[in-house]
Parts: C-alpha cells; structure tokens; sequence
C-alpha cells in the first residue's frame, strides 16, 4: 500500500450501517491519512470524508416482499455502482450490511479482481443457510461481530475474522441514568420508558401507532410515568409528530428527541423497540427491554417458513436464551405489550438482573472492532492472512 493513497469502496445500506462504516473511516484514516473513500454513505460517513454516489436511504427496504416491488430500481443502483467501482478502482471493496444488495455487487467486483470483504454477517445461520456458498464465492472474508457467527463460517470454511462489535466499544460499561435524565430534562425521579419505533418509514406504518397507544395506555395507568421517544431521522420525526397529534391525552407525557437514542435508553427503566441494532444498543446500554414487531402478512408467512431459530432479537441470540420478550406479529396487540411492559416496570429485581447480565454480555464484546477490521482490510488488500478468526467450536484465536 505504500506509495499510492490507499482508496476504499464502502456501502452502507441504513443508519446502523453509516454508524459503522464512519468508525472504520475513522479508524482508517488514523493508519491512512490519505485514504480515499467512495460509495454509499449518510451523514455520519459523510462527514468523514466518503464521495457518496446515492443516498443512503436508496438501500433501505424492509421485508421480503416489499423488495420485489423495489427490484428494478435496485438492480439499476448495483448496475450503476459496479460500473463506478470498476472505473475508480479501488484497492478493496467493503460492503456493510445490506446484504441482498451488497454480496451481489461484491461478487461482480470480486470476479473482475478487487478484493472484497462483508461488515456485518446477514443472518444465514438462522434462515437461507445454503447462502452460505454464495457468499463464498462473494467474498474475500467476512468480518463478523459474533463468536458464533464466525464459529458458522469457520465451519463452512469461508474465510473469517471476529472483530468484536463496535457499539460495545463505543459505549462505556459504566453509564449514568441521571446525566441521562437531565440531559433530556427528564425528572430525575420519574419512571421512564423509552420507545423507538425504528428508523424505517416501514417499521413506523407497522408499529408507530400501535406503540403510541401502550404509551398512551401505561400514562392513564401510571400516574408518574415519562415516555421519551428519539425519532432517527428527520422523516421519522414528521411521522411520529403525525401521529402524536392523535393522541393529545400524551401531552405533557411524552419527550420526542431527534436522535438521542442511546441517552433516551440509558435514561430508562424500560425500553420498547422493535428488532434490530436498537436492541442490541439497548442491551450496550444495559436497560431491560421488549420487542415487538410487525411485518407485511406475505412476509411473516414467508419468515415463519424459512427462519430456523428460536429468537430474533440480538441479546436473546448472544444470550442463547430468552432474556428479552419478543411479541411478533399476530402476539404484538397493544393488550399484550402493555401488560408485559407493566408487568416488567413492575418488577425492580428482575429488571436489576437484566442490567447486570448485560452488562457482562457487553464486556465480552469490546474488542476494539473498528481497528481489528482495519487490520483485516489491510491483510486482504497486501495478501496476507487474516489477523484473527474463529475455531468451529468458537473459540477465538488471536494470530496478530
């Protein structure tokens, strides 16, 4: 890499995805100060510096079926990305989450010689396991954030390194409830719940309402409790405004937040989401939770068909147990999340042991993830083993 400015073809598919792919430029540039980036990213990724070709949201389509209806738009994205990745070229391309898009577009580019890595493991182990040889032929190396993702890919003999998850890295293993509070000007005393509907216009039509109505039902209920909601993006906010001005009876009850999720949830008692990389910041953030989710009927028919593991919620898969509620679906009325989420506010001692469990969990995944992937980058853009990977029993083996 010596002599000419190292140059990186990132795409990111949603928020998670900016968030993590911003760390590895970051990380990057302090090895590389002249590195190039290109691709897609959103603000945060932006902001460190990357050319981007689309906008970040052009990617984010949730659920099988709703893919199909975006299927043309995306094969002309990828289509047009691959022609701009094979006129630059770069040294490596690195595809972050996004998965359905991104193994496609990695494939081509690694059938026409640049090397390619996957940050972020799709979730192969749990449905669509015979992907697993695609994404051989995809791939250069995978960077998971998981031991037993690795231990799945070691067993399937594509290359692979464990780099530990960077939200684990990023959040302290100490946090501070009343900073938190009075960061947000909640009443240091109060019982909070936190609500993140997600961060897809999607998650917001499925879930929105019905979450705004268990806030709205806990209120009548609990005299002394505050609800604060942190809207992702400037869209969501509209959106949850919307539908918040249907429920005046929240007024004075609620706080709604543009970002400020990881201080909304450290500044909980309780925090209500639907699936994905919120859960696992809510366990980062060592709050008890439950998750509900809602999805396009054809889709969850599908998913039921297909999906061969127990839980879907991250904590409950690192766990290998059921630590958080997982209503989905038909089980998500708004009678059951509000006698869960009662019955959890209700009870300190198991809340206090959900905190202190995840606080060990978090501790076990701080691995310095953004460096560990930069130094698996490097090995693959020089030819050189990857600096860690995983046994098929999963246990790590640190090489570098």
């Amino acid at each position: 890499m010596a002599g000419t400015p190292l140059k990186v073809y990132l795409v990111a598919g949603e928020l998670s995805g900016d968030r993590l792919g911003a760390g590895l430029m970051r990380t990057l540039k302090t090895r590389h100060p002249a590195v190039e980036f290109r691709g897609i990213g959103g603000e945060r990724m932006l902001a460190e510096g990357i050319d981007s070709r689309f906008p970040l949201e052009t990617l984010s389509v949730m659920g099988l079926v709703e893919v199909l209806r975006h299927l043309p738009r995306l094969i002309g994205v990828r289509r047009t990305l691959r022609r701009d990745a094979l006129a630059w070229q770069p040294d490596i391309m690195v595809g972050i989450d996004a998965p359905d898009f991104n193994l496609g577009l990695e494939r081509q580019l690694r059938e026409a010689g640049i090397p390619t890595a996957h940050y972020v493991s799709p979730s192969v182990w749990a449905w669509r396991q015979g992907r697993v040889k695609s994404i051989a032929r995809a791939v250069d190396a995978m960077l998971t954030f998981l031991p037993f993702e690795a231990a799945f890919y070691a067993r399937h003999r594509v290359p692979v390194a464990f780099v530990g998850h960077p939200l684990a890295d990023e959040l302290p293993l100490e946090n501070d409830r009343a900073a938190a509070r009075a960061a947000l000007a909640l009443p240091r005393d109060a019982e909070v719940l936190a609500v993140l509907p997600g961060s897809r216009a999607s998650e917001i039509r499925f879930m929105g309402a019905a979450f705004l109505e268990v806030a709205a039902r806990l209120c009548r209920q609990r005299p002394a409790l505050q609800v604060v909601i942190p809207a992702a993006t400037p869209q969501r906010r509209e959106e949850l405004d919307a539908l918040l001005a249907s429920h005046p009876d929240l007024g004075g009850r609620v706080t709604l937040r543009d970002g400020q999720a990881h201080e909304a949830m450290v500044a909980s008692d309780m925090v209500l989401l639907t699936s994905g990389t919120a859960a696992l910041e809510a366990m980062l953030c060592h709050r008890p939770m439950l998750v509900a989710y809602r999805m396009a009927p054809a889709t969850h028919w599908l998913a039921r068909r297909l999906v061969k593991t127990e839980w879907i919620s991250l904590p409950n898969l690192i766990a290998r147990e059921t630590l958080v509620p997982e209503l989905i679906q038909d089980a998500a009325s708004v009678e059951a999340i509000t006698a869960r989420l009662a019955a959890l506010l209700d009870d300190s001692a198991e809340r206090a042991a959900l905190e202190a469990r995840f606080a060990e969990m978090h501790a076990t995944l701080q691995r310095d993830a953004s460096r560990r992937a930069c130094e698996a980058i490097e090995a693959l853009v020089e030819g050189r083993p990857l600096p860690a990977s995983v046994t098929p029993e999963g246990i790590e083996e640190v090489t570098s």
